[in-house]
C-alpha cells in the first residue's frame, strides 16, 4: 500500500471540522483505548497531528474498528498491549470508522477490523481481520526492522530515550501558505505557492503543494452527481473535469484518470490542452512512484502521440 493515499489532503478538511465542532473521541465496546502516549483515540479533527505528524518520527499503526464488530473486540486489546510493551517505538491510533467516515473513505475501508501502518506520512503496509498474536508480533517486528534507519524515534525509544525532533529551517514563504491553508483560505494559499514558483520555477515542493491546494479546493466542492452528468455528456469538457475531480475525491482514482484520458482522445487544440493540463495537475497530488499515476502517464502519452 506504499503511496496508496496522499494523507496531506486531509489537513485542511480536518482543521475545518475542528473549527466547526470537535467530535467526541472514539469509544465503545472493544474500542475504547486507555489514555496513553502509546495508545491514542483519533478523530478527523486531530488526524493530521496524531497520525501524519507523529509518523515522521515513529510508525503509527492505525486500528480501524467499529462498536458492532466482534473481531475488533479480539484484535484491539492485543494491539493495545503490544503498543504498551513497545515503549514508544510505535504508536497505536484507534479510529472508529462509524464516527469518522471521512477517514474510512480515505483508506477505502470495506471491512473491519483493518490495520494500516503509517510511516513518513504515507501508508506502508496493512492487514485485515483479527490475526493471531504471534503473527501480529512478527508483522510489527518486520515493520520496525524495515523502518528503523528511516524513522529516528524507533531507535531512540528502543534505547530508552526520546527522539530528538528533526528541525528544519522555516521558509517564511511556505509558512504564509500553510497558515492560509489552515484558515481554509485556498485562494491565498494558492497565491503564496504561485509566488514561490514565480521566483523558483523548479521548486518541487511548491509545485506539489500548489497542485494539492488546487485539488483540495475542488474536492471540497465535488458533487458526486457530476459523474452521472458527465457520463450523459461525453463531449462536455467542463462536465468531464468536474466528474474526474469527484471520482478522485471518493477514491476512484483510475476511473478519474481514464475519464480524462478518454477526453484527450476525443478532443484537439485548446480543449485537448486544457484536459491534459488538468490531468497532469492531478498527477502532482500523488506521491512520486504511484503505480496508478505511472500507468496513466503512459496512457496519456499514447493518447497524445
Amino acid at each position: 500500500m506504499a503511496g496508496a493515499v496522499d494523507l496531506s489532503a486531509l489537513k485542511s478538511r480536518a482543521e475545518a471540522n475542528a473549527r466547526a465542532a470537535a467530535q467526541p473521541a472514539a469509544g465503545g465496546d472493544g474500542g475504547a483505548a486507555p489514555a496513553s502516549g502509546a495508545v491514542i483515540d483519533v478523530t478527523e479533527a486531530d488526524f493530521q497531528a496524531e497520525v501524519v505528524e507523529k509518523s515522521l518520527q515513529v510508525p503509527v499503526i492505525v486500528d480501524l474498528w467499529a462498536t458492532w464488530c466482534g473481531p475488533c473486540k479480539q484484535l484491539s486489546p492485543v494491539l493495545e498491549r503490544l503498543a504498551q510493551e513497545a515503549g514508544g517505538a510505535w504508536v497505536l491510533a484507534k479510529i472508529d470508522v462509524d464516527a469518522n467516515p471521512r477517514i474510512a473513505q480515505l483508506f477505502q475501508v470495506q471491512s473491519v477490523p483493518m490495520v494500516i501502518a503509517i510511516a513518513g506520512g504515507q501508508p506502508v503496509d496493512a492487514f485485515s481481520g483479527a490475526l493471531p498474536e504471534p503473527q501480529i508480533r512478527q508483522w510489527i517486528d518486520e515493520l520496525l526492522n524495515a523502518l528503523r534507519d528511516q524513522l529516528p524515534g524507533i531507535r531512540a525509544a528502543e534505547q530508552g530515550g526520546a527522539a530528538e525532533p528533526v528541525e528544519e529551517p522555516e521558509d517564511p514563504r511556505f509558512t504564509a501558505a500553510e497558515d492560509a491553508l489552515e484558515r481554509g483560505d485556498y485562494a491565498a494559499a494558492e497565491d503564496a505557492y504561485q509566488k514561490i514558483l514565480d521566483s523558483e520555477p523548479n521548486n518541487e515542493q511548491a509545485k506539489a503543494a500548489l497542485s494539492q491546494v488546487r485539488f483540495t479546493a475542488r474536492a471540497e466542492q465535488a458533487d458526486p452527481a457530476a459523474i452521472e452528468r458527465a457520463d450523459a455528456a461525453p463531449d462536455d469538457i467542463d462536465a468531464q473535469l468536474a466528474a474526474a475531480d469527484a471520482e478522485l475525491a471518493i477514491g476512484r482514482v483510475k476511473e478519474g484518470f481514464d475519464r480524462l484520458i478518454g477526453s484527450v482522445k476525443r478532443t484537439s487544440g485548446d480543449e485537448r490542452d486544457r484536459v491534459r493540463r488538468h490531468l497532469v495537475e492531478m498527477f502532482e497530488v500523488f506521491p512520486e512512484g504511484d503505480e496508478r499515476v505511472s500507468a496513466a502517464r503512459r496512457a496519456l502519452a499514447s493518447a497524445l502521440f
